[in-house]
């Protein structure tokens, strides 16, 4: 097809190229059908977190690792295949001998046909016991990539609930500023407020038609983002989300988190499996120094004689005892080590990271709990009551309305913000089963 389409004139080719990619997005599309989320349905965030471990397309690929350092088990159980060898010398070419060419052959020439076999000493169960290491190692990344996507689905999901509660933060201001817009007109016309103040107050509206086109701008990207990873054809296109975006309280101790990160982080298991293989590759290079034997079993036949032949080689280590590639992995068991050490590091760090980011995002959760939105609620309520009658004025309201759009985006926020910090908190530790 490539070949085909390389050939053909300019528009033609790029043609065909159009056809072939959208028969390919056509045939993945149809091997997802399975999984998709047909129509207008609406996922939830564990939903979303197994579709995108199903259907990602990045994380498929990462995953075909498993199978390919599988592969390479096979590989190294492999025994050496038999050599079969076979020699027919002392035939007569020029000149001519006495006896004629058939006599000369029969009579003179010679036959050796000979089998061989290699004998490892030694190097077959360490280079198994390499591969194997390599892919505990190689499934212990996947597990990392696994863990990497699902904080990445949650964030983007939370994003999503942020701005689906912004657009209805922003429609209900809308509605509720319109009502003010209509009563100004009334005052307006019955000679309440002057025309400035009537034309500044429909100014003021559009701040509030901007924000809502903004909102609902910020969702729609947020679902795009969201769908791209959960596999772009595993859902429709008005697909949404659905769950609860609040504020609960989540309550563990550092300890206890350290002590389930021992347990369960992917990158730290696959740091120590890493110190296992790099001693497992050195055992196989300290082998592969040892020379193989090669036993061999002739039949000969030379002037009409039958005879057998028995021979055995040994490489003699003389020089080349794989010196240089012990030396390398023996390092190696060091670098791993460090790493190790690092890794473990990092993961306290990390859990700690989590912790203190979760603490913060509880204070300033509970700032607005403790009496700030009803303040900033009330505050906007009593204003536009006696704006409404009079008895402020349109600089009041307009102050009183920014004060309770600004606290309401706040506490969204600010309630994102603590959703992903105790995702940050599932992420350190390696697990997403913590109790709330």
């Amino acid at each position: 097809m490539n070949a085909l389409i390389i050939n053909m004139p300019g528009h033609l080719g790029r043609i065909a190229s159009c056809v072939l990619a959208i028969s390919v997005f056509l045939l993945l599309a149809t091997s997802a059908k399975a999984d998709a989320i047909p129509g207008a349905a609406k996922v939830t965030m564990d939903e979303a977190i197994q579709i995108a471990l199903r259907r990602n397309h990045n994380l498929r690929a990462i995953r075909t690792t498993i199978p390919q350092s599988e592969a390479d088990e096979v590989t190294a159980a492999l025994r050496p295949n038999p050599t079969l060898s076979t020699t027919w010398g002392n035939l007569p070419l020029y000149p001519r001998p006495p006896e004629g060419y058939r006599a000369n052959i029969r009579d003179s020439s010679q036959v050796d046909v000979g089998l061989s076999y290699e004998f490892e000493l030694g190097r077959r169960g360490r280079r198994i016991r390499a591969a194997k290491d390599a892919t505990a190692v190689t499934r212990s990344q996947v597990n990392q990539s696994e863990r990497d996507l699902t904080l990445q689905v949650v964030s983007q999901f939370i994003n999503v609930q942020l701005a689906e509660s912004t657009v209805e933060l922003a429609h209900a201001n809308l509605e509720s500023f319109k009502q003010a817009v209509d009563i100004s007109a009334i005052r307006f016309k019955s000679g309440g407020i002057s025309e400035n103040d009537y034309l500044k107050i429909k100014l003021e509206l559009l701040q509030f038609e901007t924000d809502l086109k903004q909102a609902e701008l910020d969702k729609a990207q947020a679902l795009t983002d969201l769908r791209q990873s959960l596999g772009y054809e595993s859902v429709s296109s008005d697909y949404d989300v659905q769950g609860e975006f609040e504020y609960r309280r989540f309550t563990v101790t550092l300890e206890a988190l350290q002590g389930q990160a021992l347990q369960n982080r992917p990158d730290l298991r696959a740091a120590i499996q890493s110190v296992a293989a790099a001693n497992s590759q050195h055992a196989l290079a300290k082998a592969n120094g040892v020379p193989n034997i090669t036993a061999s079993v002739d039949w000969l036949f030379s002037g009409g004689v039958h005879a057998a032949a028995v021979g055995l080689s040994i490489p003699l280590p003389v020089f080349d005892r794989n010196q240089g590639e012990v030396a390398k992995s023996y390092h190696a068991i060091s670098q791993a080590q460090e790493q190790q050490v690092e890794a473990l590091g990092q993961v306290m760090t990390d859990v700690k990271r989590a912790y203190d980011g979760l603490l913060a995002s509880e204070r300033i959760m509970q700032y607005f709990l403790s009496g700030y939105l009803e303040v900033s609620l009330r505050s906007r309520e009593m204003s536009q009551y006696s704006y409404e009658r009079g008895a402020a004025s349109l600089l009041d309201f307009l102050d009183s309305e920014r004060s309770y759009r600004q606290t309401q985006l706040a506490y969204r926020q600010a309630v994102a913000d603590y959703l992903n910090a105790v995702e940050q908190v599932h992420q350190a530790v390696g697990r997403r089963s913590i109790p709330w």
